[in-house]
């Protein structure tokens, strides 16, 4: 009779709900801190390319749907937890997996820091303001700035799983 082994988790989500917990307190920390000194809409210039100024989000990146009825802030909420849920899945099941957990962490926190935006502001506080030139990069946030190098680092650990499976 052939013996069937499981698959090896790891249970123990400590140290990648920390890593969540610390982008979704820095996030909201520099929100509540921005909101606090800035004025909205009135951009404090740091460099000549890199400006503060506070602006709220109602739609999801870029604004997509920041003009909707409404409904975009409860399904974006809805989507954001979902995400949460179905990440907390993937990090008890390869909570071994350390860059992929990583990564998985940080997308989480800065997922829930913007839920936390729409459940408190209706609305997501941003306030990273990048130009040069004419060029302007839409204005984010830590939260979505988590979300990115989340992103890049689960591009990493799928490039460096592929490359040693050669």
């Amino acid at each position: 009779m052939a013996k069937t082994r499981a698959l090896p988790t790891s249970t123990t989500l400590g140290p990648w709900l920390g890593i969540a917990l610390i982008v979704i307190l820095f996030d909201q920390l520099t929100k509540i801190a921005i909101m606090k000194v800035f004025a909205y809409a009135t951009p404090y210039a740091l460099t000549p390319f890199f400006n503060l100024f506070l602006v709220f989000n109602r739609g999801a990146a870029f604004n997509f749907l920041a003009t909707a009825g409404g409904w975009q802030r409860w399904a974006f909420t809805a989507l954001g937890v979902a995400a949460a849920l179905v990440i907390v899945y993937l990090l008890k099941r390869h909570g071994n997996q350390r860059l992929f957990c990583t990564a998985l962490s940080m997308i989480m926190g800065g997922a829930l820091g913007n839920v936390i935006d729409r459940l408190v502001h209706s609305r997501v506080v941003d306030f990273l303001d990048f130009h040069v030139g004419g060029w302007h990069w839409p204005t984010f946030n830590l939260a979505d700035s988590a979300i990115v190098i989340g992103a890049i680092l689960l591009v990493l650990d799928e490039l460096r799983r592929v490359r040693g499976a050669r």
